[in-house]
């Protein structure tokens, strides 16, 4: 038997095994590998809860008496719920496109929808208890439509992290959960929604190594906007003690750049003005599929190059097109589109990655540099792979690659034993470096992780929630002195929609990803145009923007002229 038969033999044998632990767990769970002859003598009948059975797809098996034609959803109306970051968005929009292709349609009414698809999110315990409170709501719009013959039944599927990591625990707990689909099992959606139709329970949460969703062209779920998603890998390696992603979507794996600069290209053609790249960790981005065409023609890629002072838990990648090369690709492929990514790791920003941000105008100068924490010691238990002062001088270097930069961050309080004197270090990071924004929060322990396993979540909420408060204080602090800097400077807009407070103001960001707010109004078409040469002010338009009043969250400013991220940049 040959290596690579030997390696395909092992992982069939370990699906299997897994398959079989899987069923052979659940209490009160059959797999039923056909329909029963009950099923052709009562077809309306309901099923007894306490009897019902789940059939748990493995992955590529063929269902004979699923045929193509009974996938097609006869144009049955789905409802989405999207929970969580903005990776379950673009997932909602990659299940949008899989199931209008199977003769779906879409409703933003809850009340005509055929099915309702819950997109969920583990990474904090609130998350998950967010999605049980509103399964008790759906529960009950289910079973008044089952009590009155005249509404049409409602089937309810949650999809995402939280089905990953809950798996079948989902239907039992709840049972008016139909279809359970972690986030590698998009495209088996119309076959478990076919079977989860007459009452049977459908999960697929098998996790895959190469899934991409490559091939599938997402559909943008709001059509009037002008910017949009673009998943360009899949998975988390990093194995932070505190986070549940490896487990809820697995193993690090890119799509091939041919096929991100063929979506971006067609939203580009769809009138879309700026794109965000999505990741778990959007910066260790590897094209491998053209690997063996480079190495051939200029030998073996070097090894990945990490930030100085930053480490690894796995061993060093070699090889493929790299995250610098693919920002390089689309920077020059879409010049008039602006670009963001995230989430980055702070690991993957070597100085090569900084300076093509650095070259490109259309690569914004905003980056997401998640700290976690201020402390050397706690960063050790987190097994974030760097200590304060390597941070600390990745801060340095990104500044004096890229003068302008705007920087956010994350940061999680009450970790496992952190102390008073631990969490002071990390409002000492934050009142040191200055962030345009943060995304602040109290640890929340979940399960089958390594702080799960070795540590104790051993600081009161009560504490928790006072240092959260500590640290929103310092964050707002720091952003209004950051924020007054853009004060009479001139800043390029993207206009995004009408202001939330007032249809007579309009709302857009800057190169740093911070909200401006303009009146409404016609103003002049270019730089160059006549006072008297007006041109109304549109979604999608750019415009360059006088800053003049600010606060830690927003800058407002008076619309100057109509413009381009070329002639603004060359302008100035």
């Amino acid at each position: 038997m040959g290596t690579l038969s030997r390696i395909n033999f092992w992982r069939r044998l370990l699906r299997s095994q897994a398959h079989v632990r899987y069923i052979t767990d659940a209490k009160k769970v059959q797999l039923r590998t056909g329909p029963s002859l009950q099923d052709f003598l009562q077809p309306n009948s309901a099923p007894n809860p306490a009897q019902q059975e789940i059939y748990v797809a493995s992955r590529n098996e063929n269902i004979p008496y699923v045929s193509p034609e009974t996938l097609s959803g006869r144009r049955r109306k789905v409802f989405f719920e999207v929970y969580g970051c903005q990776m379950n968005t673009n997932d909602t929009e990659i299940v949008w496109s899989i199931l209008k292709s199977h003769d779906y349609q879409r409703t933003v009414n809850i009340k005509e929808a055929d099915v309702v698809l819950m997109v969920t999110c583990a990474i904090r315990e609130g998350a998950e208890d967010t999605v049980w409170n509103r399964l008790k709501h759906l529960r009950l719009m289910k079973r008044n439509r089952e009590a009155d013959d005249t509404e049409k039944p409602l089937q309810i599927g949650v999809l995402g992290c939280m089905a990953e990591r809950l798996k079948q625990q989902l239907v039992e707990k709840e049972h008016s959960v139909d279809v359970v689909a972690g986030p590698d099992a998009y495209k088996d959606l119309p076959r478990l929604l076919t079977i989860g139709q007459r009452g049977q329970k459908a999960i697929n949460v098998l996790l895959s190594l190469d899934e991409t969703y490559a091939d599938v062209v997402p559909v943008k779920l709001d059509r009037k906007s002008k910017t949009a998603y673009v998943s360009i890998m899949r998975g988390c390696d990093n194995m932070c003690t505190y986070c549940i992603v490896p487990f809820t979507r697995g193993k690090e794996r890119s799509r091939p750049i041919s096929s991100i600069r063929d979506e971006v290209l067609k939203l580009e053609d769809a009138g879309i003005r700026e794109i965000t790249l999505l990741g778990q960790n959007v910066n260790s981005y590897r094209d491998t599929s053209t690997t063996g065409l480079s190495e051939a023609t200029s030998g073996p890629k070097e090894a990945s190059l990490l930030a100085p002072g930053f480490r690894t838990v796995y061993k060093t990648k070699i090889g493929g097109l790299r995250f610098g090369e693919l920002l390089a690709e689309l920077a020059e492929c879409v010049p008039e589109m602006r670009i963001r990514f995230t989430s980055p790791h702070p690991k993957d920003f070597p100085r090569d990655v900084l300076e093509t941000i650095a070259r490109y105008p259309n690569v914004c100068n905003s980056l997401h540099l998640p700290a976690q924490s201020g402390n050397s010691s706690v960063l050790e238990r987190m097994r974030r792979g760097y200590s304060r002062e390597a941070y600390l001088s990745l801060v340095s270097e990104v500044r004096s690659v890229i003068p302008s930069v705007t920087l956010s961050s994350d940061f999680i309080c009450g970790f496992c034993g952190e102390t008073e004197a631990e969490f002071a270090e990390t409002i000492s990071l934050i009142e040191t470096v200055g962030y345009h924004a943060a995304f602040l929060f109290a640890y929340s322990m979940r399960e089958k992780t390594t702080a799960h396993r070795r540590y104790v979540d051993d600081v009161p909420e009560h504490i928790k929630q006072e240092r959260l408060r500590r640290m929103i204080a310092a964050f707002r602090k720091e952003a209004y002195r950051l924020n007054e800097d853009f004060v009479g400077r001139t800043e390029l807009i993207l206009v995004e929609g009408y202001s939330k407070r007032s249809r007579a103001d309009l709302a857009g960001r800057n190169d740093g990803n911070v909200k401006v707010v303009i009146p409404a109004g016609p103003i002049r078409s270019s730089q160059s145009a006549p006072r008297d040469d007006l041109k109304p002010i549109g979604v999608g338009d750019y415009v360059a923007v006088r800053i003049h009043t600010a606060n830690s969250q927003i800058l407002k400013g008076d619309p100057l002229y109509h413009t381009t991220i070329h002639e603004f940049y060359s302008s100035g």
